[in-house]
């Protein structure tokens, strides 16, 4: 029986490559348009592993995400990093003329800034993933809008590349975390952890809570603060730290939980940072 994997995208998205990647060819593809049926399909048992993506090196975190994992209970399993070559593709014989419109997700678009400033005739949309609008062009055969897409999208949908690797900055990396229901077990010792600190809300609170984390020899290789809804003016930390000592990352934990707040820890995991 094939696994079940839930994503956000249609084949050819970046998703769907981080997929096969991970689960092979013969995993089952569960698409959805937006990323909160991702989450919820994987609460729920429907699909046995999401995959999500989390932040880019160019745009930076997927603010959201972060609040989907936590509402929904979720477990990072693993990460990803998957190198984003943007290609903008239209229908076969156009050109870069020709095009009046782009139309792609808002990190996709941010992420080719510099390219569109040089065509301000191309007038740029949101749109909900990179490989849908790919293919709502070949099925509905639109003359003068572009997506912006991946290769294999291209070759999916029939579209011809228009212009290559239009990303401002070649070496563009998008982190996926692959996330299931139940706390990961592991016989290998991790050397990454994902987790979240709601802060007592008292002077000097964060400053001394990265002091105990430094003194533990946590690098932290990302921080993330979003409000928490019910208490007006507190806020939740959502931290990645990367460590190589383990019981030294299970040290500061016992800190963190008895002496600077609630915690929340989604997930300890092997980094695959290169």
């Amino acid at each position: 029986m094939s696994l079940k994997i839930a994503i956000q995208g249609v084949p050819g998205s970046f998703h769907h490559q981080v997929a096969l990647k991970n689960f092979g060819e013969d995993c089952e593809i569960l698409p959805f348009n937006t990323f909160e049926p991702v989450a919820k399909t994987v609460s729920t048992g429907e699909a046995d592993f999401g995959v999500m993506a989390i932040e880019n090196s160019i745009a930076g975190a997927i603010l959201p995400n972060y609040d989907l994992i936590d509402r929904y209970g979720l477990f990072i399993r693993d990460e990803y990093y998957l190198p984003i070559a943007h290609q903008l593709m239209a229908l076969p014989g156009q050109t870069i003329k020709d095009i009046t419109e782009v139309r792609s997700h808002p990190m996709a678009l941010l992420q080719c800034k510099a390219f569109f400033a040089k065509h301000p005739h191309i007038k740029q949309y949101d749109d909900v993933d990179t490989a849908l609008v790919a293919q709502r062009i070949a099925e509905e055969q639109l003359k003068g809008t572009a997506a912006i897409a991946s290769v294999i999208a291209a070759e999916i949908y029939g579209l011809a590349i228009v212009a290559p690797d239009i990303q401002t900055v070649k070496e563009n990396y998008t982190r996926f975390i692959i996330l299931q229901k139940e706390k990961v077990q592991t016989k290998i010792l991790p050397n990454k952890a994902s987790f979240k600190v709601t802060i007592k809300n008292q002077a000097g609170g964060l400053a001394k809570l990265l002091t105990m984390l430094a003194d533990k020899n946590l690098n932290l290789s990302k921080i993330q603060s979003i409000p928490v809804i019910e208490k007006p003016w507190e806020y939740a930390f959502f931290i990645d730290a990367e460590f190589r000592d383990y019981n030294q990352f299970r040290e500061a934990m016992d800190l963190v939980a008895s002496d600077f707040g609630d915690l929340k820890i989604f997930g300890e995991y092997t980094s695959r940072k290169q």
